[in-house]
């Protein structure tokens, strides 16, 4: 499934039914005076969370959606058919925005939550409204309101309890597929993931929600690599985990460069909870890993963990350690 998390789409709820203008006509019924019924109402544009999504690409190819109007009223005090209201399905996350795409309209923070982006438009009266002592056959009706509508902005930003960060090539998203259920694309070369990636982890009755992205590079702010973009999927996190292959020549180094790209995007990001994973712990040998983790362990305000995705114990070890993140 392709990923899309940013697109606009334009939104036009039903019109409303007009009324009629009927007259009474029967055999045998003297003065038989007005019986048009009113207009049914427009259907609106209602968008809603689905837990089961997780992009926005149903909306890159179908951009225009038009509600059903309601039916004109008829004779015999007949009420206009109401439009049937059009649910349209967003991924939890979703925020909506106005054409500026700076307004804020509504963000999908639980599976059903509902919006209605546009109303439909109101019925009209019927000739029945208008009769009075002095108008006992009156012709007049009026006809339905419009419907609203808009162009709108749909962004997706993931939910998710951690976020995990780091270099490319760092271990991340070997770490994401062996702690939770998620399968993503893993090769020996940069930049494979190029979306975000959701898993679940369970432990000990719990579940643990993680969102892997794509790995940052110095000058990612500017544009380098795959930019910084996909930092809006770690902002609801709580804790991020960042990723360090311990096999770098310059562990401070790569670590200070993912901060500043983070102080580059929001320093928001830097107030998260933080744990750092030494990754790849099985190419180098044990003495070799504890001196490392010492070292770089120095002046660091947050967990150092020491990882191998490879040894299943090491990684029930800090399935066990993300939960004291998530509470």
């Amino acid at each position: 499934m392709k990923f899309l998390d940013q697109v606009k789409i334009f939104v036009k709820a039903g019109n409303g039914g007009s009324g009629s203008a009927s007259m009474r006509r029967e055999k045998f019924v003297e003065f038989g005076g007005p019986d048009g019924g009113n207009g049914g109402k427009g259907a609106s544009i209602i968008f809603k969370a689905e837990r089961n999504l997780n992009t926005l690409i149903d909306y890159r190819y179908t951009q225009h959606f038009k509600a059903e109007r309601g039916q004109n009223g008829t004779g015999k005090n007949k009420t206009g058919r109401n439009g049937k209201d059009s649910y349209l399905k967003v991924p939890i996350g979703t925020q909506i925005f106005e054409e500026d795409n700076k307004t804020l309209l509504f963000d999908f923070k639980n599976e059903k939550e509902e919006f209605v982006a546009a109303n439909g438009g109101k019925g009209g009266l019927g000739n029945t409204n208008f009769k009075s002592s002095t108008n006992r056959a009156p012709r007049k009706f009026t006809k339905g309101s419009l419907g609203e509508e808009f162009w709108l902005w749909l962004q997706l930003k993931t939910i998710a309890d951690i976020g995990i960060i780091g270099l490319p090539n760092a271990g991340k998203s070997s770490l994401l597929a062996a702690i939770t259920n998620a399968n993503p694309k893993i090769a020996n070369y940069k930049f494979t993931t190029l979306n975000p990636n959701l898993g679940v982890a369970s432990y000990d009755n719990k579940e643990i929600t993680l969102a892997d992205i794509p790995g940052l590079i110095e000058g990612a702010h500017e544009g380098i690599g795959l930019g910084i973009k996909f930092l809006k999927h770690i902002e609801r996190c709580k804790t991020l985990l960042h990723m360090i292959d311990i096999t770098e020549e310059n562990l401070e180094k790569s670590y200070k460069q993912i901060k500043k790209e983070l102080e580059n995007y929001s320093k928001e990001l830097l107030k998260k909870k933080e744990v750092i994973v030494l990754n790849k712990i099985d190419l180098l040998d044990k003495k070799s890993v504890e001196k490392i983790t010492k070292n770089f362990s120095k002046n660091k305000k947050c967990d150092v963990i020491s990882l191998s995705t490879f040894n299943k114990g090491s990684v029930a070890k800090i399935k066990a350690k993300l939960l004291n993140y998530v509470s």
